[in-house]
């Protein structure tokens, strides 16, 4: 295989799934995945995270390839989720002497997830651990996204191994680094992935971007997606904009209809919104399209309106997966509208104005609930939500 070096004595070791439909069992990935390892060979051999445990036999082959019969002295782990855990154990079946290097929580996880470890190196805030050449300090960054989560960074390179942050979906096609690729197809994944997996701590991101300010960093090698050695910006810049709920003013409308009356009234909002000069709305049926691509552009509209027939005397099933979704990522400041439909009782919209009240995101208008199929009344009141939403987007 082709050996593809971050530095004079550092190797990305990463490895494409194309295989696996849901990432987390939840998010899809139609493009991939990758997943990301780094090998730093100096006086002392270090791993930086592992990969999933699907591709453990030619991860150990990609090493001892490299590092022949040296023994692996130090595993570096920022994150101990298994798609990047899951080849501690083989490691350390391998390299029997090899010493873990984690924080005060990681270990923990360890424990939990593979084997009680003994030989462990605890590191915290501002630590650095000398390699020969390449000497690296971590820094914790807990909550983005787990609780144990840190960076490590390599004081002599610049590199900055961060882990599940600034990763991407879509597996790695040939180019590895952000100037072989074209990135106009990752923005799409990179911010799916950020909205999907990180997105519910926004403030700890915050916290970590600011943390991470002061280092001089030349490259950003993430464990999933690009590793960025030109244009850092580009992603640092997108991961500032999205953690501050910094939005554009477009409109997302998204409906839930069995028989087409609720969509009937999407349609009308969706037609008067582009009437008032609203050019960015994005209209979906909750029953086809998945959560995934709608937070996304949750993250990237300010505007939300959202309807549901009754179901049951309750919401419609797809539309209240959508909104818990919602409500457990803890987004905020957007505008809200919300409609409905019903046959002979309610529950729609009565269980979105739920929403609405422990979303705490700004009502543009009073909520529309239509009776059957619908009628002048009602179609102007959806006339009146869309120039609500517009008044505030435009103003």
């Amino acid at each position: 295989m082709h050996q593809i070096k971050l530095a004079d004595n550092i190797y990305y070791l990463g490895y494409n799934d194309r295989r696996t439909h849901l990432f987390e069992n939840i998010w899809p990935i139609p493009h991939g995945v990758s997943y990301n390892s780094y090998l730093i060979v100096d006086d002392k051999v270090a791993l930086i995270d592992t990969v999933e445990r699907q591709f453990i036999d030619d991860y150990l082959d990609q090493i001892e390839s490299i590092i022949g019969d040296r023994q692996v002295d130090y595993l570096v782990i920022n994150h101990m989720e298994p798609d990047h855990s899951g080849a501690i154990k083989a490691i350390r079946t391998k390299y029997p002497n090899v010493t873990l290097v984690g924080n005060k929580k990681t270990f923990g996880f360890v424990e939990s997830f593979y084997f009680s470890p003994e030989n462990t190196l605890e590191v915290y805030d501002g630590h650095t651990l000398d390699l020969g050449k390449v000497k690296l300090q971590f820094q914790m960054i807990p909550m983005v996204h787990w609780p144990e989560t840190m960076v490590s960074y390599d004081e002599t390179n610049k590199i900055l191994f961060s882990g599940d942050a600034f990763g991407s979906y879509g597996t790695l096609d040939g180019g590895v680094f952000d100037d072989e690729i074209n990135l106009d197809f990752y923005e799409v994944e990179i911010m799916r992935y950020f909205t999907n997996i990180v997105g519910k701590y926004c403030p700890h991101t915050q916290r970590a971007i600011k943390k991470l300010a002061p280092l001089d960093i030349k490259m950003i090698a993430a464990t999933h997606g690009p590793i960025w050695r030109s244009d850092l910006n580009w992603v640092l810049s997108r991961y500032n904009k999205w953690s501050t709920y910094d939005t554009d003013p477009g409109v997302i409308v998204v409906y839930g209809s069995m028989y087409g009356n609720t969509q009937k009234m999407a349609e009308v909002i969706a037609r008067q919104l582009s009437e008032r000069g609203i050019k960015d709305i994005r209209v979906y049926d909750s029953s086809k399209t998945h959560s995934s691509y709608i937070i996304n552009d949750i993250f990237k509209y300010k505007g939300f309106i959202v309807g549901s027939c009754a179901y049951n005397n309750a919401m419609f099933p797809n539309v209240q997966t959508l909104i818990t979704t919602i409500e457990h990522m803890g987004i905020k400041d957007h505008y809200l509208g919300v409609f409905g439909n019903y046959a002979w009782n309610g529950g729609g919209v009565k269980n979105l104005m739920k929403f609405a009240e422990n979303i705490k995101w700004e009502m543009v208008h009073d909520p529309i609930e239509e009776k059957g199929a619908l009628k002048v009344d009602k179609y102007q009141q959806c006339i009146d939500l869309a120039n609500a939403m517009a008044d505030k987007l435009l103003s």
